[in-house]
C-alpha cells in the first residue's frame, strides 16, 4: 500500500494519465520507497518442454478438482443412502460407503485444486524480494496516485506471472473451482431433493416422528436403547430414581423380531426423547404450558432431545438446576418450564411427548408430539 508521504514533484493529472504501465511502476516504486532487490523471470526462456509440462501438470491438478467434485454432486443425489439392514449383504455394502465416499470425493477436490494453486504460484509467479518503507500516509487516504500505481503493479505481476496466456490452467482452475462451488451449493440443498410434505400425515413428514401410531389404538412403547437393536426393553415408572433422565425410543409389538425396524426405530433422527423423572419438591414447582397440562404422568416428563435451535441432541441434564442443555450452541431449557429457553440461542421450547402408563405397566406415548420437533421451517405455524 503506498504511503502518499514521500517528499519530491509529482506528476499532474494529465501527466498521470498519460503515462504507460512500466513508467507507473517505477513512478510507485519510487513514492513508496520500494527497492527492488530481485525480480527474476520463472521462465526465461519462453515456450521451453520444462515450462510447458510444469503447465501440464498444473491442469491436470485442476482437472483431478473437476472429476472428483462432480462425483462427490453424483454420490450425494444418486449413491444410496438410505438405511439397509446388515442381513441385506449388497444394499449394506453400498449403504455403508455413503458417508466414506462422500468424504473421499470433496477431499480429494478440495486437495486437487489446493494443490495446483499452490504449484501455480511456485512455478508461475514472480518471485519478487523487495524493500520497502511504510507509513501510515499520516491517517489520510490514498491518493489518486497511490491507487493508479497499485493497479499497475497489480497489472504487471498478473502479466508476469503468465496468467493471460495460460488457457489450459485458467479453464482447468474455472473448472475445478467451479464444479467445487457447485457441490459447495448443492451440499445444503441435498435435503430438499425428496419432498418432505409428499404425505403431511404421515410419521415421515416435518409435521410427525416416528411416535405416531401408524393406526388407530396402535400402542407405542417407550424403550431405552441396550445397544443392542434385537433386545427390547421398555421403561416402567419404577426404573427411574427421583432426578434421573434416561434417553427412550419408540417401539411397537409389530416390530418385535423386526431388526430393520428395531434398528431403524433407534437410528431415526427425530425419535430420541428425554425421559426425566422429576424430585417431588421440584415436581410442585412445575408450570405447565397451555394446553399441554395432562402431557406429564405424575412427576415424569418427556420432551424431544432435538434442540429448537439448530437440532442438535440437547443430550445434558442438570438434576440440581432442572436445566436441560444443548452441548451444541449453548441453549439451555428450564424442565420446571415446560422447557422453555432460558439461556443461548434457541427460542422456542422444546416440544413434549404427552406420555401415561398402559395396563401391562410399561409407559407409553399417548400420542404423537402436538407440534413439529427441531428449528423452525418455512410452513411450520408454531
Amino acid at each position: 500500500m503506498s504511503s502518499g508521504s514521500e517528499p519530491g514533484p509529482r506528476p499532474t493529472d494529465e501527466e498521470l494519465a498519460g503515462m504507460s504501465r512500466d513508467e507507473l511502476l517505477r513512478l510507485g516504486g519510487k513514492l513508496d520507497g520500494v527497492e527492488i532487490v530481485n525480480y527474476p523471470e520463472p521462465w526465461p526462456v519462453k515456450g521451453t518442454r520444462a515450462e510447458k509440462r510444469a503447465e501440464r501438470i498444473i491442469g491436470l491438478w485442476f482437472l483431478l478438482a473437476a472429476v472428483a467434485g462432480l462425483a462427490f454432486l453424483v454420490a450425494l443425489i444418486w449413491w444410496p443412502w438410505q438405511y439397509e439392514p446388515p442381513e441385506n449383504t449388497d444394499g449394506y455394502f453400498w449403504y455403508s460407503l455413503y458417508t466414506p465416499v462422500l468424504g473421499i470425493t470433496l477431499g480429494v477436490s478440495v486437495l486437487a485444486l489446493g494443490i495446483g494453486v499452490l504449484l501455480y504460484g511456485k512455478r508461475f509467479i514472480p518471485n519478487e524480494l523487495a524493500v520497502q518503507q511504510r507509513t501510515d500516509n499520516q491517517g489520510r487516504g490514498s491518493a489518486e496516485i497511490d491507487r493508479k500505481t497499485i493497479l499497475a503493479h497489480l497489472a504487471d505481476s498478473g502479466e508476469r506471472s503468465t496468467i493471460a496466456r495460460r488457457s489450459l490452467i485458467k479453464r482447468s482452475a474455472g473448472l475445478g473451482a467451479g464444479v467445487l462451488g457447485l457441490g459447495a451449493v448443492a451440499l445444503p440443498l441435498a435435503g430438499f431433493v425428496k419432498n418432505p410434505w409428499a404425505h403431511p400425515d404421515s410419521k415421515e413428514s416435518l409435521a410427525h416422528t416416528g411416535w405416531k401410531a401408524q393406526f388407530p389404538g396402535e400402542i407405542v412403547y417407550l424403550r431405552r436403547n441396550t445397544g443392542n437393536p434385537e433386545e427390547v426393553s421398555l421403561v416402567r415408572p419404577e426404573d427411574l430414581d427421583a432426578g434421573a433422565m434416561e434417553t427412550v425410543f419408540p417401539f411397537r409389538e409389530s416390530e418385535r423380531g423386526d431388526h430393520e425396524a428395531l434398528a431403524h426405530a433407534l437410528k431415526r433422527a427425530d425419535n430420541p426423547v428425554m425421559l426425566i423423572r422429576l424430585r417431588p419438591d421440584d415436581a410442585e414447582r412445575v408450570v405447565k404450558r397451555k394446553g399441554q397440562e395432562d402431557f406429564n404422568y405424575g412427576d415424569y416428563y418427556a420432551y424431544t432431545k432435538i434442540c429448537s435451535h439448530v437440532g442438535c441432541p440437547t443430550s445434558l441434564y442438570e438434576q440440581q438446576t432442572n436445566r436441560i442443555l444443548c452441548p451444541c450452541h449453548q441453549s439451555q431449557f428450564d424442565a420446571l418450564t415446560y422447557a422453555k429457553p432460558v439461556f443461548g440461542p434457541a427460542t422456542r421450547a422444546l416440544a413434549q411427548l404427552p406420555i401415561t402408563v398402559h395396563t401391562d405397566g410399561y409407559l407409553i406415548a399417548r400420542h404423537d408430539f402436538i407440534e413439529p420437533i427441531g428449528p423452525g421451517f418455512w410452513e411450520r405455524k408454531s
